[in-house]
């Protein structure tokens, strides 16, 4: 099996940590650019409180502004709420997260990792006819409040989120301390319970290790990964994380792979350029870097 799926979180996870407010006409847009690039899975926007990530309060009005049905478009939820708006805009795809840490999920969703377990259980019960859920598991290399994690909690966490009905979960390196021999030890203990077509992994780049461990991934046998547009991204409620692996590196390393992405990596670098000069900072890619130097974006 070497078609791979990408799920470009750029819009949600690159944009959340950004403390200065981009305009909900910019992020529209940015989500069109994206799928016109040939990026087939959108992680659009998050409908959580506004008090908790004020990026992230014109989420309805960005749900509003863009055609939904045009690409699987998916938005993450943390509750009842977040749940009836997916409703309102008609997703078919909704994510879930929770995490391996007690800590974490007491900075993160104020609350403990067993109340993270009951708020997804009363999602599900609300689920719409035809709706997929895929959930996400923080913290599987380390908790920037904790430490290490045991693979015990991994396994307890991936077999909770697939028991309580995802379709897929996505192993997250949150603060981005992974190592391709830590991808391949979790991986290696992941398969002798889980079906490997159903795992994703989402890596973030703090170390330089996101392409690295993508590559261990992929030897492992996983074909699902996320990432984000100029490697836009980081964590609120983890102090140092930098952004996500950048889905023009991963483009390119696939490519290398002979694996079709239909991604356009110039109409990549130019769907996230407004968002960079805004920001008024350069994309941490070097693929993006190499782009915008040759073909004078």
């Amino acid at each position: 099996m070497n078609n791979v799926k990408i799920v470009e979180v750029g819009p949600r996870d690159g944009l959340q940590n950004e403390s200065k407010f981009i305009p909900t006409e910019l992020k529209a847009k940015f989500i069109k650019n994206l799928h016109l690039a040939g990026l087939k899975n959108i992680e659009v926007t998050s409908f959580v409180s506004p008090r908790a990530v004020p990026q992230m309060s014109d989420a309805d009005k960005v749900c509003s502004s863009i055609d939904l049905k045009k690409f699987n478009a998916s938005v993450l939820i943390p509750n009842l709420k977040g749940m009836e708006l997916s409703k309102v805009h008609n997703f078919n795809e909704v994510c879930v997260f929770t995490t391996t840490s007690e800590a974490f999920a007491n900075k993160n969703t104020k609350c403990s990792l067993s109340d993270s377990y009951d708020r997804i259980e009363s999602i599900f019960k609300n689920v719409k006819e035809g709706q997929k859920v895929r959930g996400y598991l923080s913290t599987v290399f380390g908790c920037p409040y904790e430490g290490e994690i045991s693979l015990d909690k991994v396994l307890y966490g991936t077999e909770k989120l697939f028991s309580l009905g995802c379709y897929e979960v996505a192993l997250g390196d949150t603060t981005g301390i992974g190592t391709p021999d830590k991808v391949q030890k979790i991986l290696a203990k992941i398969k002798e319970s889980f079906d490997l077509s159903k795992i994703a992994m989402h890596f973030h780049d703090t170390f330089g290790m996101g392409l690295l461990n993508v590559h261990s991934s992929y030897e492992e046998g996983i074909r699902v990964f996320d990432s984000s547009a100029g490697g836009l991204g980081g964590c609120p409620y983890a102090k140092g994380a930098s952004g996500n692996l950048s889905t023009e590196d991963l483009c390119y390393y696939l490519n290398g792979l002979d694996i079709k992405t239909s991604v356009d990596l110039v109409k990549l670098v130019e769907a996230s350029r407004e968002i960079f000069k805004f920001l008024g900072k350069p994309s941490i890619s070097k693929v993006n870097q190499y782009i915008v130097r040759t073909h004078d974006l």
